[in-house]
């Protein structure tokens, strides 16, 4: 079929629109973000420096959840928000949510909860999407794929992987669909938003993977391969989407049970920030607060650490699964993917140490794949593992991601996600509906 030739002009004009469009959505997010970081990063020093501050994490959560009741309104629920927005308009997304998440995210890390930092920078992004959105008189569906763009600036930026941004944007929304009518301002807005992040002098920390010596053993020159490793990872990945599967369910769980039998809601904070305290006194140590990135002292536990020998405890991921589901289900505000990253590069260290497996290599298939299988988002995370380890294990990154996203179950951390094709059938065709 030919395509005439005034419609090459109407593409063209469509993607000149749509990268006009953008831009002021990417350089605003890119810069708020680039504020963000610099500020997370003082607020997690501070700490360090200040050990303290952990004791007054309860007050913090007081204080958070009255900054919500009187300034954030339905800004509450966060992510699934926007997830709600894009999937069916509804009200919009409230200018203050930027704000509000980005204060009270820095608030949280301050007095150390375990929180991450993907939920602030996406909340800002749409937050800045949506308000460009209603000066610019977009109509419903140009909406949508403004506040997609605002995603995928927003988590593009925050992790300085532009590609992984963009389609973490389209493949969120929904389980089974990914929306590429909006990938093109996904992507420009998510690399100009990187771009802003860097011109700002914020920089990300890097990961590397060290070589892996490639063995004789099930190789050939039909079968370029190693079927051991590969077999090795699959198995890893099966831990990998089962521990997604955990910290899914500990969060809905925690969250339910705090409701349910806390009357005083205000108190639902305070008593997390207490148990999250007992916590780091039964273990001895502060390596589960906060981020997980930086280390608080030369031998502490972090996502760098995972990467090689000795870098974590046999329960690591268990610890942080713990401190983040108690801090994210008593209403403390933040992430899931970075403390997302920290339980699957501890745990691909634990995985490779049973398996007899090169460590930094399954270090980094557990930092992605725990969170595919939690977000319900396998090719971003695999494009996520290329653009941070390079593409030399391409293919063992797809392999994880894939293993742990169906291992997972069908219910993420968003519980906004739509259902539109699920992981499997059941057998009894009387039960396909999930």
């Amino acid at each position: 079929m030919q395509v005439k030739k005034f419609q090459y002009y109407a593409i063209l004009k469509q993607l000149l629109r749509w990268t006009i469009l953008v831009f002021p959505t990417a350089v605003i997010t890119g810069s708020v973000i680039a504020l963000f970081l610099w500020l997370l990063n003082l607020a997690i020093h501070y700490r360090f420096a200040h050990q303290w501050l952990l004791f007054l994490l309860p007050l913090a959560g007081v204080a958070i959840y009255f900054i919500y009741y009187y300034l954030g309104k339905n800004t509450e629920k966060g992510n699934n928000l926007i997830i709600e927005e894009i999937s069916q308009s509804g009200a919009g997304i409230p200018k203050r949510m930027a704000p509000v998440i980005l204060v009270t995210t820095v608030i949280t890390h301050l007095f150390g909860g375990s929180a991450g930092r993907e939920g602030t920078a996406v909340q800002i992004g749409g937050s800045i999407a949506g308000m460009l959105g209603r000066w610019f008189r977009l109509n419903e569906m140009d909406t949508k794929v403004m506040l997609t763009a605002g995603v995928a600036a927003g988590f593009g930026a925050v992790f300085g992987t532009p590609l992984t941004g963009a389609i973490f944007a389209l493949e969120v929304i929904a389980i089974g669909r990914i929306q590429y009518h909006a990938l093109f301002p996904a992507l420009v807005a998510s690399v100009i938003a990187d771009m802003t992040v860097a011109a700002w002098g914020v920089h990300h920390t890097p990961y590397r993977i060290d070589i892996v010596p490639h063995t004789a053993y099930f190789l050939s020159d039909w079968l370029p391969m190693d079927l051991l490793l590969i077999f090795k990872v699959i198995v890893a990945a099966i831990a990998f989407g089962l521990s997604s599967y955990l910290f899914s369910g500990m969060v809905h769980e925690i969250k339910g049970l705090f409701s349910k039998n806390v009357a005083i809601k205000w108190l639902i904070p305070f008593l997390g920030g207490v148990i999250i305290i007992g916590l780091t006194y039964v273990n001895g140590k502060q390596d589960y607060l906060s981020l997980g990135v930086d280390p608080q002292y030369p031998a502490a536990i972090t996502i760098p650490s995972a990467f090689q020998a000795g870098g974590a405890d046999t329960w690591s991921w268990l610890w942080k699964t713990i401190y983040t589901t108690i801090t994210l289900g008593s209403g403390f505000k933040g992430g899931e993917v970075t403390p997302l990253f920290y339980i699957g590069a501890t745990l691909g260290n634990t995985m490779a140490e049973l398996l007899n497996a090169p460590l930094s290599l399954f270090a980094a298939l557990g930092f992605i794949a725990v969170f595919a299988g939690a977000t319900n988002t396998p090719l971003a995370c695999t494009m996520m593992g290329i653009e941070l380890f390079g593409g030399e294990y391409a293919l063992l990154f797809a392999i994880a991601c894939f293993t742990a996203y169906f291992f997972s179950g069908h219910r993420g951390i968003y519980s906004a996600q739509s259902l539109i094709v699920p992981k499997f059938e059941d057998p009894d065709p009387t039960k396909n509906a999930v």
